[in-house]
């Protein structure tokens, strides 16, 4: 009953600090209001549309325009410049201007007639990797459309006609469906990871901070006294509003994706639920584990950021962990977002039983456990009141 009173007035006294500084405002509702608004806005159409294109139309026949209007007719390419000039254009693309530039050769249209095989050419830029993989597809997509056409004019002029033109034009038909993101959308792809990584981010820094403060300025003595002496209460104590608030962000996270988006979600709302609440505590493990090792708060600061930073590339969400070194797969463990990442896959995508995705909550639950490690010596910090600058 006393260590419940005593935890009581130990959260009481942790709202009461994290209301007095406006820097906790930031980092706890600010940022994360940022970050949600930001990616909300940047990926609402679901893919990059009316990417700038030139079309080098050397022909300048009413087949070449048609070629230019059906590749300006693709959502997500835009022609801004039309030009019979090779050069011009590929200066606007080294000034950046355009992404791609579609090349029809001069006697395209005679070329087509006669029967010959004309070369239709398309560049790309890609140092943007994104825009300039999508610009390429629509204008690959556009040439084979044109080499159709001059196939179908070729046997039309033969006399052939009906299922035979369309069985040589086509003779497989490919059906495709992509799974569990149908539409192709960068939001799906990237929202679902980005914004609990965010969370995840900060749920460090405010747990390494608000420790390396109470050292700071002295009151870590105190902080213990009314935790009973009790390493393991007072840091309960600490870290349960923070638990609380980090929670509700990646609740209205989770409410706004899969409730108000419609995100695939194949396994309900509490398998996603329970990743986030687990996803909280393995970052706030995590930053305890680390300021008790490091005697500089900067320094848990940078290691927490850096690993954070890490986690964008190593979780497996933007290119496949068993695709990489056999070294980088075992370290790969060692990042909370990683194991988030396959309860995502599993769960919000594919839909299983939370039984068979077993491993990655009981990673992510170890993480909770590793200030066991540290807890003497950050107790003896504490009271000790060993700050470094």
């Amino acid at each position: 009953m006393e260590n419940l009173r005593s935890l009581w007035i130990l959260m009481k006294r942790e709202f009461r600090r994290l209301a007095s500084r406006w820097l906790y405002w930031f980092i706890m509702l600010l940022a994360p209001a940022f970050c949600f608004f930001f990616f909300a806005d940047l990926l609402k159409q679901g893919l990059p549309t009316n990417l700038p294109v030139a079309v080098v139309d050397e022909d300048h026949t009413a087949m070449s325009r048609q070629l230019a209007r059906s590749l300006d007719a693709f959502a997500q390419t835009q022609v801004v410049m039309k030009t019979a000039d090779f050069s011009e254009a590929r200066r606007a693309m080294q000034r950046g201007e355009v992404y791609g530039i579609f090349h029809i050769p001069e006697d395209f249209r005679c070329e087509v007639s006669t029967g010959k095989e004309p070369i239709i050419s398309f560049y790309t830029n890609d140092t943007y990797i994104l825009p300039g993989s999508l610009v390429y597809k629509d204008m690959r997509l556009q040439s084979a459309l044109a080499n159709g056409a001059v196939q179908q004019t070729l046997l039309l002029a033969k006399g052939e006609g009906g299922p035979l033109i369309q069985a040589k034009l086509m003779p497989i038909t490919v059906d495709t469906n992509p799974l569990n993101n149908p539409w192709l959308s960068y939001a799906v792809y990237l929202a679902n990871i980005l914004l609990p990584a965010f969370v995840f981010m900060f749920a460090m820094f405010t747990a390494t901070y608000s420790i390396g403060e109470e050292i700071k300025e002295g009151t870590s003595g105190e902080w213990l006294r009314a935790g009973r002496g009790s390493i393991v209460l007072s840091l309960l104590g600490k870290l349960l509003p923070q638990t609380s608030i980090f929670l509700l962000i990646g609740l209205l996270y989770l409410s706004v994706l899969y409730g108000y988006l419609h995100f695939p979600l194949n396994s309900g709302f509490f398998p996603m639920f329970l990743a986030m609440l687990l996803l909280v505590l393995a970052a706030q493990g995590f930053a305890v584990f680390v300021t008790g090792i490091a005697r500089q708060n900067r320094i848990a600061l940078s290691f927490c950021g850096l690993w954070g930073v890490l986690s964008f590339s190593i979780c497996g969400f933007t290119y496949p962990v068993r695709s990489m070194p056999e070294l980088i797969q075992i370290a790969s463990n060692l990042f909370p977002m990683r194991h988030y990442f396959l309860l995502y896959v599993d769960q919000a995508l594919n839909g299983i039983g939370m039984i068979y995705s077993w491993q990655p909550y009981i990673a992510l639950f170890l993480f909770t456990l590793l200030p066991l490690l540290t807890l003497p010596k950050l107790k003896l910090d504490l009271l000790e009141q060993r700050y470094l600058p």
